[in-house]
């Protein structure tokens, strides 16, 4: 399933915006009537004007429900981050809203055309435009708070990330200020902002890395918080979104530091909490910050952040390793950098432990011509 083009979305207009848009088209439509009977001219130019009028508030509400991406054919991954920025059933009400709108312009508009049919004096006429005109205000009018969501979401959906479902995804989690995102900008090509601070990532940040022609995406998820799934917020609930529905393997990553402020009794328990959320999706567990843990030794971290350096000049030299004593975890620093290069080397590793396959099986529901018939 393909992702959304969120930054594709259209611009949607106001009340006002549209009734102006259709009703000069409207008069331009009127004017353009030639004939040199007065009541046959008036006739049809009432009905043109109410018909173009009609049409044309038609014709951008249906575009914008044809161009807003549906719910219905969404990967789970995209309805979860509607969901979580704006709502999948306001989403859903404004733009069955549109519709109903598009609809009931087009019927005015043939309802105004019936009736001019059976006029010949030409006040009527002239009180018949009017009358549609100011149904269809109505019309828009009972749409404005509708349009005004849309507008608004359109905003906030421009900002979503788009993954690509065909390839590999990683996410990575953690409490605030662990050093998730100072690990997707050494990483990869994404380039999240860092600080020192907690909540830094108000959004979802997507970067990748690609290794054999393989692009492998990395998710930085806002920091997730050891409190129960209701009062979480919006940014929170955008991140178990990525959690739940994108990973083909998450990244939990501690900071047995603590120096981000968290407690590690607290980050256990959100470990368990991701744990639970992902029982089909493989977790690693990696401990940041390496260079601030007591329990590594001074010159063994040296040896390693040396041998690192070393992978730029030679790629094809050792790549080195440091593990936590105290858990066992693989231990990294983005900001020496260490322990980045193993832990790139283990993802390309489980990812492809995950997705081998028959190189000669075609994909699912793959059309095969039948000669023999």
């Amino acid at each position: 399933m393909v992702s959304v083009v969120w930054r594709n979305i259209p611009t949607v207009l106001t009340v006002e915006e549209l009734l102006d848009k259709a009703f000069s088209k409207a008069k331009k439509a009127g004017d353009a009537v030639v004939d040199k009977d007065r009541t046959f001219r008036t006739r049809k130019q009432m009905t043109r004007m109410v018909g173009s009028a009609g049409d044309s508030l038609s014709s951008t509400l249906l575009m914008w429900v044809r161009r807003w991406p549906s719910l219905d054919k969404m990967s789970r991954f995209d309805v979860a981050m509607v969901e979580a920025a704006v709502g999948c059933d306001y989403y859903r009400q404004s733009l069955g809203a549109c519709q109903w709108a598009a609809q009931k312009c087009v019927e005015i508009s043939q309802q105004n055309a019936k009736k001019l049919r059976r006029m010949v004096n030409l006040p009527p006429m002239h009180e018949s435009r009017r009358e549609a005109y100011g149904r269809i205000c109505s019309i828009m009018g009972r749409i404005e708070k509708n349009l005004d969501f849309l507008r608004d979401a359109r905003d906030t959906l421009r900002t979503l990330p788009m993954i690509d479902s065909t390839e590999p995804c990683l996410v990575v989690a953690g409490a605030p200020n662990v050093g998730k995102s100072a690990l997707i900008a050494s990483m990869s090509s994404g380039k999240p902002e860092i600080a020192a601070y907690p909540f830094t990532t108000r959004k979802l940040h997507v970067g990748h890395f690609v290794d054999r022609r393989i692009k492998y995406q990395l998710v930085d998820t806002p920091g997730l918080l050891d409190r129960p799934m209701e009062e979480r917020n919006q940014i929170e609930m955008q991140a178990i979104a990525a959690l739940e529905h994108v990973g083909d393997l998450c990244l939990f990553l501690m900071d047995p530091s603590e120096t981000g402020g968290t407690s590690l009794e607290v980050q256990t328990n959100l470990l368990n909490e991701v744990a639970s959320l992902l029982p089909q999706t493989p977790l690693v567990v990696i401990d940041g910050k390496g260079d601030l843990i007591e329990d590594i030794d001074a010159e063994e971290w040296a040896e390693v952040c040396k041998m690192e350096a070393a992978l730029n000049e030679d790629p094809e030299g050792p790549i080195p390793e440091i593990r936590n004593p105290a858990t066992g975890h693989l231990v990294i620093s983005a900001t020496e950098p260490a322990g980045i290069e193993r832990l790139r080397y283990e993802i390309i590793e489980r990812i492809g432990e995950m997705r081998e396959t028959d190189p000669l099986s075609l994909p699912e529901n793959w059309h095969i011509r039948d000669d023999s018939v």
